[in-house]
């Protein structure tokens, strides 16, 4: 039986598909050559980090509605709970590069682990959805300066003609995190409680803490540059109110003025952080980055996928639950087949690269998302869920195969100098893409329920899925934009010929 679905309920900020990095000195000279087992250990630990905190977040989706009954609220009112995540995000991902270089990487790291570890104790503790967000805030606090900086420890450390295959290793939760994180979060609502979704991180993250002393090392500059104070503070305070003006819009208890004045507020701030970062050798955000063309081309292309599939991992689970009666459990087991294709892709993924380059496969590969998005619109009650599998399958695999080009064409003609100022501006990009992802399907899922014509009511999961597909085939014309070439000291492909072929 179908269930009135919570239409109200839109940006559920999860934490990125992927997550770059913020900055960090280079590594010893003793460095350069690690070993090929030292690099995996590395890759391994960064992949972990990735997929715990990314499971953490997605796996929520499917327990709101228990953790609604717990406090005593509605479902729209525990968005919250996964909104505030992002505010500690926003707050310190550039914050988090300053860190390392003064307290070095390996500290920084295991500090980190650590907060996000005790933010997950005290958010499987929380006896009510205030407390619950406020331990919400400490693990983005934690994720912020986690991930970032294990990832670029790896961008330091491996060598350019070795990084693709190493990034198609710790890219690989980003595609699987997703994903599983609704089978994880039904299995253990369903039979556990939503409490132990949070329990579960203790083990991962301890191990973390005692592989991050073996293999990460201790880097930190000897003079680190002046942190950016004023920056950090205009950038967070454009993302929080870009981030809790749409989340705000959304509930009918908060007055719409705040709610717009926060969504007016995000431009301002950042139209005053772009002043304010032009008279600054060292801004914590650094727009100038955007004039290398590989790396602009993924930051656009790459956040219209991201937006995309942000609203697809949105979209699916409350499609499952509310139209065709499936639990949680289920209709995360059901989605969980787009991980297995994951897997099936990222061991062939760096020769598929090497064989036809970055432009020629990520211009194919971005042609997968807008089928997909067409063919669930087509998705109706009583078709049977085998089709239904494949397409996740499909598209576990053709968005394991984008984002490795994505997360990898991005630093190929980055200098090391401009590196860790690089992966600062991707991570907050990624964040901001997410965000806008949830919220456009959950705004387009609400408008096409409420408004007329009737007609279109019933078509409101179908329209949205058409919204996405189109968002995801804006990625295609900027792709085009990469040389033939592109890449290609990474990738290891030879694009002299293919140049003679490119539009």
């Amino acid at each position: 039986m179908a269930h009135r679905v919570p239409y109200r309920l839109s940006c559920i900020i999860m934490p990125p598909l992927t997550t770059a990095a913020t900055a960090l000195p280079r590594p010893p000279a003793g460095m350069a050559s690690v070993s090929t087992r030292y690099k995996r250990f590395m890759a391994l630990i960064v992949a972990s980090l990735m997929m715990m905190e990314q499971i953490d977040g997605t796996a929520l989706v499917t327990a709101l509605p228990a953790m609604a009954r717990d406090f005593h609220v509605d479902i729209p009112q525990t968005s919250i709970a996964l909104t505030v995540y992002m505010l500690g995000l926003a707050a310190l991902i550039p914050a988090s590069g300053h860190m390392a270089e003064r307290f070095g990487s390996r500290t920084t790291l295991r500090c980190a682990i650590m907060l996000f570890l005790s933010g997950s104790l005290l958010c499987a503790w929380a006896p009510s959805l205030t407390v619950l967000a406020l331990a919400r805030m400490v693990q983005g606090a934690g994720g912020a300066m986690m991930v970032p900086v294990g990832r670029l420890v790896i961008l330091r450390t491996v060598p350019k003609s070795e990084l693709l295959s190493v990034m198609a290793w710790v890219m690989l939760p980003a595609t699987i995190g997703p994903m599983s994180g609704p089978v994880l979060g039904g299995l253990l609502t369903t039979w556990l409680s939503w409490r132990w979704i949070f329990y579960i991180n203790l083990p991962l993250g301890l191990l973390a803490i005692v592989l991050a002393g073996r293999f990460i090392p201790q880097s930190r500059a000897s003079q680190p540059p002046p942190f950016d104070l004023k920056g950090n503070i205009l950038s967070a305070t454009a993302l929080a109110g870009l981030i809790f003006g749409m989340e705000l819009l959304t509930h009918p208890g908060f007055p719409r003025p705040l709610s717009v004045g926060l969504l007016l507020l995000a431009p301002i701030c950042a139209v005053a952080y772009l002043r304010h970062a032009r008279g600054l050798a060292h801004p914590v955000l650094d727009p100038a980055l955007l004039r290398i063309a590989t790396f602009r081309i993924s930051v656009l292309a790459g956040g219209l996928t991201r937006v995309a599939t942000a609203g697809i991992i949105f979209l699916l689970p409350s499609l499952l639950q509310t139209r065709f009666g499936a639990s949680a459990a289920q209709s995360g087991l059901i989605t969980f087949i787009a991980p297995v294709g994951a897997i099936i892709m990222r061991s062939v993924a760096p020769g598929i690269y090497r064989g036809r380059g970055f432009r020629a496969v990520m211009c194919a590969a971005s042609l997968v998302l807008p089928c997909i998005c067409g063919l669930l619109a087509l998705f109706r009650p009583g078709m049977g869920m085998a089709w239904l599998l494949v397409l996740l399958g499909v598209n576990g695999m053709g968005q394991t195969l984008l984002f490795t080009g994505y997360n990898t064409v991005a630093y190929a003609d980055v200098p090391p100098a401009r590196m860790s100022a690089a992966t600062s501006l991707y991570a907050t990009c990624q964040q901001v893409m997410l965000t806008l992802g949830i919220c456009l399907a959950a705004g387009a899922l609400a408008i096409f329920h409420l408004v007329p014509p009737v007609s279109t009511r019933g078509l409101d999961y179908s329209l949205t899925f058409m919204i996405c597909g189109g968002v995801a085939l804006l990625a295609l014309p900027i792709l085009r934009g990469l040389s033939a070439n592109a890449g290609a000291s990474v990738s290891g492909h030879d694009g002299a010929s293919a140049g003679k072929d490119a539009d």
